[in-house]
């Protein structure tokens, strides 16, 4: 996964400037009450840098600016990479403002030629030490999410020995994060044709099999988009498996209201089926700079003003 092109600023949509840090409510919005700093319906969760020409480039600072505009999670794929002691202040932050960890990634070396569909030891190992870090990582920073991406297709092998690869790979790794309560997320992704991992019944089949309750979907919608579509009767078929929703518009990986997808249709969709869990916003800013991060705030409030 090309993780770092999800920070990379467009120029496609047009934004109003803020005055210092407190965001202009959106005068747009059908119901005024929806203002600046009010919680969203939906756990929407930023990242680190998607606000850092308003909030200043420590993490810190921008996850106190997150919250200050409604916003109750986050998600860092990183965190495994942040020094300890770092991690141990983003989980006190996080703690003190009532806020929730979102997905961190388990380390396993590579997301493609590292995989575990070719039943190859070493392969086995490295993701048998990140789930080991994940537990530390997740008692530093409070997060309970973890994610996973089996790797490539191992081409040389019949698709249910692959298959059958994954799921005894991914029960070991069960087994040690299951105790904790720790959850890892499996990410079917559209970056390559390589990947093994693409659509939501396939990896509703795989935690089907794995049968573990640590061992759940990921159901990224700008992949999924791409991948499958029919995005809202595809999570309902796959419901009982999802644990985690990331969010990126198609084409452009932008936030809501930059391409296709009807994401407030979804997002009233996934408040009425009473989902609690939180939504990644693992997307870039259709815009640089200020504007640009404004306009992401209120495109969520445009899109979250479903009720």
């Amino acid at each position: 996964m090309n993780r770092s092109s999800f920070l990379k600023n467009s120029t496609v949509l047009a934004g109003t400037l803020l005055t210092g840090t407190a965001v202009i409510a959106n005068s747009t919005l059908k119901n005024p009450a929806d203002a600046a700093g009010k919680p969203f319906n939906l756990n929407y969760a930023p990242h680190d840098g998607m606000f850092k020409n308003l909030a200043g480039n420590s993490f810190l600072d921008q996850i106190q600016f997150m919250y200050d505009q409604g916003f109750r999670s986050i998600e860092d794929n990183g965190m495994s990479g942040r020094p300890a002691a770092e991690q141990e202040k983003i989980g006190n932050l996080l703690a003190k403002l009532g806020m929730k960890m979102g997905v961190f990634v388990v380390d396993k070396g590579g997301n493609g030629q590292n995989t575990l569909t070719a039943n190859k030891q070493e392969h086995i190992d490295i993701f048998i030490k990140g789930c080991k870090q994940a537990v530390e990582v997740s008692k530093r920073c409070g997060g309970k999410l973890a994610t996973v991406v089996p790797g490539d297709f191992a081409r040389n092998l019949p698709l249910d020995i692959q298959n059958a690869n994954v799921i005894t790979a991914l029960r070991k790794g069960a087994e040690i994060l299951e105790p904790h309560g720790i959850v890892m997320v499996l990410e079917p992704l559209s970056d390559t044709p390589d990947l093994y991992l693409r659509t939501s019944a396939q990896t509703y089949m795989i935690c089907k099999a794995v049968n573990s309750p640590s061992c759940k979907i990921l159901y990224d919608m700008y992949h999924m988009q791409k991948n499958e579509g029919n995005m809202i009767n595809n999570i309902k078929l796959t419901w009982d498996e999802i644990a985690y929703l990331q969010i990126g518009d198609n084409p452009g990986r932008n936030e809501p209201t930059t391409g296709e997808v009807n994401y407030k249709n979804i997002f009233k969709f996934l408040h009425e089926k009473g989902y609690k869990g939180v939504l990644g916003m693992e997307h870039g800013n259709s815009r640089p700079g200020k504007e640009g991060e404004q306009r992401v705030i209120e495109a969520y409030r445009e899109s979250d003003n479903f009720l």
